[in-house]
Protein backbone atom coordinates (compact mmCIF):
# COMPACT_ATOMS: atom_id res chain seq x y z
CA UNK A 1 0.00 0.00 0.00
CA UNK A 2 1.03 3.47 -0.92
CA UNK A 3 2.37 6.03 1.32
CA UNK A 4 -0.63 8.07 0.84
CA UNK A 5 -2.97 5.61 0.78
CA UNK A 6 -1.51 4.69 4.47
CA UNK A 7 -1.58 8.44 5.45
CA UNK A 8 -5.55 8.38 4.53
CA UNK A 9 -6.43 4.91 6.08
CA UNK A 10 -4.65 6.63 9.55
CA UNK A 11 -6.31 9.72 9.45
CA UNK A 12 -9.78 7.82 9.12
CA UNK A 13 -9.06 4.73 12.16
CA UNK A 14 -7.71 7.29 14.43
CA UNK A 15 -10.88 9.64 13.59
CA UNK A 16 -9.59 12.93 12.17
CA UNK A 17 -12.69 15.09 11.40
CA UNK A 18 -15.49 15.76 13.60
CA UNK A 19 -18.20 13.19 14.92
CA UNK A 20 -20.56 12.48 11.84
CA UNK A 21 -23.25 12.02 13.93
CA UNK A 22 -25.62 11.21 11.41
CA UNK A 23 -24.33 8.25 10.61
CA UNK A 24 -23.59 6.46 13.45
CA UNK A 25 -27.14 7.06 14.20
CA UNK A 26 -28.28 5.25 10.87
CA UNK A 27 -26.28 2.56 11.48
CA UNK A 28 -27.11 1.93 15.01
CA UNK A 29 -30.87 2.13 14.07
CA UNK A 30 -29.73 -1.11 11.07
CA UNK A 31 -27.58 -2.75 13.32
CA UNK A 32 -29.94 -2.99 16.52
CA UNK A 33 -32.70 -3.11 14.72
CA UNK A 34 -31.90 -5.99 12.11
CA UNK A 35 -30.40 -8.22 15.35
CA UNK A 36 -33.29 -7.46 17.52
CA UNK A 37 -35.61 -8.33 15.14
CA UNK A 38 -34.10 -11.56 14.47
CA UNK A 39 -33.91 -11.89 18.49
CA UNK A 40 -38.08 -11.80 18.52
CA UNK A 41 -38.26 -14.12 15.98
CA UNK A 42 -35.72 -16.41 18.29
CA UNK A 43 -38.18 -15.27 21.00
CA UNK A 44 -41.37 -16.18 19.25
CA UNK A 45 -40.33 -19.65 18.04
CA UNK A 46 -39.28 -20.84 21.80
CA UNK A 47 -36.15 -18.75 22.81
CA UNK A 48 -32.78 -20.15 22.90
CA UNK A 49 -33.85 -23.55 24.98
CA UNK A 50 -36.88 -24.36 23.13
CA UNK A 51 -36.10 -23.85 19.73
CA UNK A 52 -37.19 -26.01 17.07
CA UNK A 53 -34.58 -28.84 16.48
CA UNK A 54 -33.55 -28.33 12.50
CA UNK A 55 -31.44 -31.99 11.65
CA UNK A 56 -32.40 -34.33 14.29
CA UNK A 57 -30.50 -35.68 16.89
CA UNK A 58 -27.98 -32.50 17.04
CA UNK A 59 -28.00 -29.13 18.30
CA UNK A 60 -28.85 -27.88 14.81
CA UNK A 61 -31.91 -25.40 16.03
CA UNK A 62 -33.50 -22.59 14.67
CA UNK A 63 -31.74 -20.28 17.65
CA UNK A 64 -28.53 -21.49 16.79
CA UNK A 65 -28.84 -20.68 12.51
CA UNK A 66 -30.62 -17.46 13.55
CA UNK A 67 -28.07 -16.22 15.84
CA UNK A 68 -25.21 -17.24 13.25
CA UNK A 69 -26.65 -15.73 10.44
CA UNK A 70 -29.41 -12.86 11.36
CA UNK A 71 -28.36 -11.73 14.64
CA UNK A 72 -24.29 -11.67 14.21
CA UNK A 73 -24.52 -10.91 10.67
CA UNK A 74 -26.64 -7.31 11.57
CA UNK A 75 -23.75 -5.19 12.21
CA UNK A 76 -21.88 -6.15 8.54
CA UNK A 77 -25.21 -5.62 7.06
CA UNK A 78 -25.61 -2.19 8.56
CA UNK A 79 -22.45 -1.00 7.49
CA UNK A 80 -23.15 -2.46 3.99
CA UNK A 81 -26.51 -0.38 4.00
CA UNK A 82 -25.54 2.82 6.32
CA UNK A 83 -23.26 3.43 3.10
CA UNK A 84 -25.18 3.04 0.63
CA UNK A 85 -28.17 5.10 1.94
CA UNK A 86 -25.77 7.79 2.98
CA UNK A 87 -23.65 7.26 -0.50
CA UNK A 88 -20.26 7.12 1.79
CA UNK A 89 -19.24 5.32 -1.07
CA UNK A 90 -16.33 2.30 -0.41
CA UNK A 91 -13.22 3.47 0.75
CA UNK A 92 -11.57 2.69 4.15
CA UNK A 93 -13.55 -0.31 4.97
CA UNK A 94 -10.22 -1.92 6.78
CA UNK A 95 -10.77 -5.51 4.75
CA UNK A 96 -6.95 -5.38 3.35
CA UNK A 97 -5.16 -7.89 5.52
CA UNK A 98 -1.96 -5.55 5.73
CA UNK A 99 0.11 -9.01 6.60
CA UNK A 100 3.44 -7.36 5.89
CA UNK A 101 2.89 -4.34 8.54
CA UNK A 102 0.81 -6.10 10.79
CA UNK A 103 1.52 -9.64 11.44
CA UNK A 104 2.33 -9.43 15.21
CA UNK A 105 -1.69 -8.14 15.68
CA UNK A 106 -2.48 -10.88 14.03
CA UNK A 107 -0.69 -13.43 15.69
CA UNK A 108 -2.04 -11.24 19.12
CA UNK A 109 -5.43 -11.59 18.31
CA UNK A 110 -4.95 -15.40 17.51
CA UNK A 111 -2.82 -16.62 20.59
CA UNK A 112 -3.99 -13.96 23.25
CA UNK A 113 -7.39 -15.32 24.00
CA UNK A 114 -6.51 -18.57 24.46
CA UNK A 115 -3.95 -17.48 26.86
CA UNK A 116 -6.08 -14.63 28.50
CA UNK A 117 -9.36 -17.18 28.74
CA UNK A 118 -7.06 -20.26 30.08
CA UNK A 119 -5.63 -17.82 32.93
CA UNK A 120 -8.94 -16.84 33.74
CA UNK A 121 -10.72 -20.12 34.22
CA UNK A 122 -7.59 -21.23 36.81
CA UNK A 123 -7.68 -17.80 38.74
CA UNK A 124 -10.89 -18.83 38.82
CA UNK A 125 -10.51 -22.34 39.81
CA UNK A 126 -7.41 -21.39 42.52
CA UNK A 127 -10.24 -18.73 44.42
CA UNK A 128 -13.05 -21.50 43.78
CA UNK A 129 -11.44 -24.96 44.25
CA UNK A 130 -14.29 -26.64 45.17
CA UNK A 131 -15.66 -26.18 41.29
CA UNK A 132 -12.59 -27.19 40.01
CA UNK A 133 -12.63 -31.13 39.18
CA UNK A 134 -9.37 -32.96 38.36
CA UNK A 135 -11.05 -36.32 37.23
CA UNK A 136 -13.17 -34.25 34.44
CA UNK A 137 -16.28 -36.15 35.06
CA UNK A 138 -18.03 -33.95 32.83
CA UNK A 139 -15.56 -35.01 29.69
CA UNK A 140 -15.85 -38.34 31.18
CA UNK A 141 -19.48 -38.28 30.43
CA UNK A 142 -19.20 -37.24 27.16
CA UNK A 143 -17.10 -39.90 26.18
CA UNK A 144 -19.24 -41.99 27.49
CA UNK A 145 -22.08 -40.98 24.92
CA UNK A 146 -19.49 -41.11 22.45
CA UNK A 147 -18.57 -44.68 23.25
CA UNK A 148 -22.30 -45.57 23.02
CA UNK A 149 -22.82 -44.15 20.05
CA UNK A 150 -20.41 -46.24 18.34
CA UNK A 151 -19.92 -49.19 20.28
CA UNK A 152 -16.24 -48.92 20.78
CA UNK A 153 -14.09 -47.63 23.62
CA UNK A 154 -13.17 -44.07 23.27
CA UNK A 155 -9.30 -44.55 22.14
CA UNK A 156 -7.70 -41.57 24.60
CA UNK A 157 -8.08 -40.66 27.75
CA UNK A 158 -9.91 -36.95 29.69
CA UNK A 159 -7.03 -35.18 29.84
CA UNK A 160 -5.35 -36.21 26.17
CA UNK A 161 -8.94 -35.37 24.85
CA UNK A 162 -9.09 -31.94 26.56
CA UNK A 163 -5.50 -30.81 25.39
CA UNK A 164 -6.50 -31.87 22.08
CA UNK A 165 -9.53 -29.94 22.06
CA UNK A 166 -7.77 -27.09 23.45
CA UNK A 167 -5.28 -27.11 21.18
CA UNK A 168 -7.50 -27.26 18.16
CA UNK A 169 -9.34 -24.15 19.96
CA UNK A 170 -6.35 -22.18 20.08
CA UNK A 171 -5.61 -23.28 16.36
CA UNK A 172 -8.19 -24.06 14.00
CA UNK A 173 -11.35 -22.28 15.80
CA UNK A 174 -10.29 -18.98 15.26
CA UNK A 175 -10.34 -19.76 11.12
CA UNK A 176 -13.60 -21.52 11.46
CA UNK A 177 -15.17 -18.84 13.29
CA UNK A 178 -14.63 -16.39 11.28
CA UNK A 179 -17.17 -17.09 8.96
CA UNK A 180 -19.44 -16.02 11.36
CA UNK A 181 -17.49 -13.01 13.38
CA UNK A 182 -16.70 -11.21 10.47
CA UNK A 183 -20.69 -10.02 10.37
CA UNK A 184 -19.79 -8.61 13.85
CA UNK A 185 -16.36 -6.95 13.24
CA UNK A 186 -17.19 -5.74 9.74
CA UNK A 187 -19.55 -3.48 11.80
CA UNK A 188 -18.22 -2.82 14.91
CA UNK A 189 -14.75 -2.44 14.48
CA UNK A 190 -14.43 -1.18 10.81
CA UNK A 191 -17.16 1.10 10.51
CA UNK A 192 -18.50 1.99 14.27
CA UNK A 193 -15.14 2.16 15.96
CA UNK A 194 -13.34 4.84 12.99
CA UNK A 195 -17.00 7.08 13.14
CA UNK A 196 -16.53 7.08 17.23
CA UNK A 197 -12.95 8.15 16.90
CA UNK A 198 -12.91 11.81 16.96
CA UNK A 199 -14.40 11.58 20.84
CA UNK A 200 -10.80 9.80 21.35
CA UNK A 201 -9.63 6.61 21.46
CA UNK A 202 -10.65 6.37 25.24
CA UNK A 203 -14.00 7.03 25.29
CA UNK A 204 -14.36 5.65 21.63
CA UNK A 205 -13.57 2.09 22.71
CA UNK A 206 -15.57 2.47 26.29
CA UNK A 207 -19.04 3.40 23.98
CA UNK A 208 -18.17 0.65 21.80
CA UNK A 209 -18.37 -1.51 24.46
CA UNK A 210 -21.42 0.03 26.00
CA UNK A 211 -23.10 -0.52 22.24
CA UNK A 212 -21.73 -3.95 21.85
CA UNK A 213 -22.73 -5.52 25.24
CA UNK A 214 -26.39 -3.69 25.00
CA UNK A 215 -26.71 -5.11 21.20
CA UNK A 216 -26.47 -8.02 22.89
CA UNK A 217 -29.10 -7.94 25.70
CA UNK A 218 -32.13 -9.38 23.85
CA UNK A 219 -30.09 -13.36 23.64
CA UNK A 220 -28.44 -12.57 26.77
CA UNK A 221 -32.78 -12.02 28.59
CA UNK A 222 -33.16 -15.46 26.70
CA UNK A 223 -30.01 -17.30 28.64
CA UNK A 224 -27.27 -16.75 26.43
CA UNK A 225 -23.98 -17.22 27.75
CA UNK A 226 -25.11 -17.05 31.29
CA UNK A 227 -28.23 -19.33 31.03
CA UNK A 228 -31.41 -18.20 33.61
CA UNK A 229 -30.53 -19.62 36.88
CA UNK A 230 -28.69 -17.12 38.61
CA UNK A 231 -29.29 -14.39 41.35
CA UNK A 232 -30.30 -11.86 39.76
CA UNK A 233 -31.12 -13.05 36.11
CA UNK A 234 -31.18 -12.02 33.56
CA UNK A 235 -30.18 -8.11 34.46
CA UNK A 236 -27.00 -8.97 36.35
CA UNK A 237 -26.26 -11.10 33.16
CA UNK A 238 -27.08 -8.35 30.73
CA UNK A 239 -24.85 -5.59 32.51
CA UNK A 240 -22.20 -8.44 32.98
CA UNK A 241 -22.32 -8.84 29.25
CA UNK A 242 -21.50 -5.39 28.83
CA UNK A 243 -18.42 -5.46 31.48
CA UNK A 244 -17.40 -8.33 29.18
CA UNK A 245 -17.57 -7.00 26.06
CA UNK A 246 -15.91 -3.77 27.24
CA UNK A 247 -12.84 -5.44 27.67
CA UNK A 248 -12.82 -7.92 24.98
CA UNK A 249 -13.99 -4.89 22.87
CA UNK A 250 -10.86 -2.94 23.83
CA UNK A 251 -8.22 -5.77 22.99
CA UNK A 252 -9.96 -6.33 19.43
CA UNK A 253 -10.32 -2.12 19.02
CA UNK A 254 -6.37 -2.37 19.84
CA UNK A 255 -5.84 -4.80 16.94
CA UNK A 256 -7.71 -3.09 14.77
CA UNK A 257 -6.19 0.77 14.97
CA UNK A 258 -3.00 -1.15 15.49
CA UNK A 259 -2.80 -3.17 12.32
CA UNK A 260 -5.27 -1.00 10.10
CA UNK A 261 -7.24 -4.03 9.49
CA UNK A 262 -10.54 -5.26 10.45
CA UNK A 263 -8.93 -9.09 10.16
CA UNK A 264 -7.08 -9.43 13.53
CA UNK A 265 -10.30 -8.46 15.01
CA UNK A 266 -12.39 -11.22 12.85
CA UNK A 267 -9.56 -13.50 14.50
CA UNK A 268 -9.69 -12.33 18.01
CA UNK A 269 -13.59 -12.35 18.27
CA UNK A 270 -13.39 -16.17 16.41
CA UNK A 271 -10.58 -17.17 18.81
CA UNK A 272 -12.57 -15.93 21.81
CA UNK A 273 -15.75 -17.88 20.14
CA UNK A 274 -14.12 -21.07 19.83
CA UNK A 275 -12.16 -21.44 23.51
CA UNK A 276 -14.52 -19.32 25.97
CA UNK A 277 -16.25 -23.00 27.02
CA UNK A 278 -12.76 -24.78 27.62
CA UNK A 279 -13.52 -23.86 31.54
CA UNK A 280 -16.45 -26.05 31.62
CA UNK A 281 -14.87 -29.06 31.42
CA UNK A 282 -12.92 -28.45 34.59
CA UNK A 283 -15.61 -27.87 36.43
CA UNK A 284 -18.08 -29.83 38.52
CA UNK A 285 -21.26 -28.69 40.82
CA UNK A 286 -22.98 -24.83 39.86
CA UNK A 287 -20.46 -22.42 39.87
CA UNK A 288 -22.29 -19.05 39.20
CA UNK A 289 -21.88 -17.95 35.51
CA UNK A 290 -21.45 -14.47 36.67
CA UNK A 291 -18.27 -14.93 38.00
CA UNK A 292 -16.76 -18.05 36.11
CA UNK A 293 -15.34 -20.23 34.79
CA UNK A 294 -16.13 -18.65 31.57
CA UNK A 295 -14.40 -15.57 30.34
CA UNK A 296 -17.86 -13.88 30.60
CA UNK A 297 -17.67 -14.32 34.28
CA UNK A 298 -15.87 -11.17 36.24
CA UNK A 299 -14.31 -13.22 38.43
CA UNK A 300 -12.45 -15.00 35.19
CA UNK A 301 -12.41 -11.73 32.76
CA UNK A 302 -9.78 -10.59 35.13
CA UNK A 303 -6.58 -11.12 33.10
CA UNK A 304 -9.32 -9.30 29.96
CA UNK A 305 -9.07 -5.87 32.73
CA UNK A 306 -5.19 -6.42 32.77
CA UNK A 307 -4.61 -5.94 29.18
CA UNK A 308 -7.92 -4.01 28.78
CA UNK A 309 -6.06 -1.13 30.98
CA UNK A 310 -2.91 -1.09 29.78
CA UNK A 311 -4.07 -0.68 26.00
CA UNK A 312 -6.03 2.57 27.76
CA UNK A 313 -3.08 3.66 30.36
CA UNK A 314 -0.92 3.04 26.93
CA UNK A 315 0.02 6.34 24.71
CA UNK A 316 1.39 4.17 21.97
CA UNK A 317 -1.06 1.90 22.25
CA UNK A 318 -3.40 4.27 21.04
CA UNK A 319 -1.81 5.10 18.54
CA UNK A 320 -2.96 4.03 14.44
CA UNK A 321 -1.07 1.73 12.24
CA UNK A 322 1.80 3.44 10.62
Amino acid sequence: MEKGADSQMNRTMTGAGKLDTRRIAIYLAFSFGIAWAVGIVIYLTGGLWNSPQLVPGTTITLAVVLLATGYMWAPALAHILTRAVTHEGWSDTFLSPRLRRSWPYWIAAWVGPGVLILSGAALFFALFPRYFDPSLSAVRAILRQAEGMTGRPFPMSPWVFVMIQTAQAIVIAPVINSLFTFGEEFGWRAYLQPKLMPLGARRAFVLMGVIWGVWHWPVIAMGHNYGLDYPGAPWLGMLAMVWFTFLIGTFLGWATLRSGSVWPAVIGHGAINGIAGIGMLFARGRPSPLLGPMPTGVIASVPWVLVAFAILLSRNALKGSE
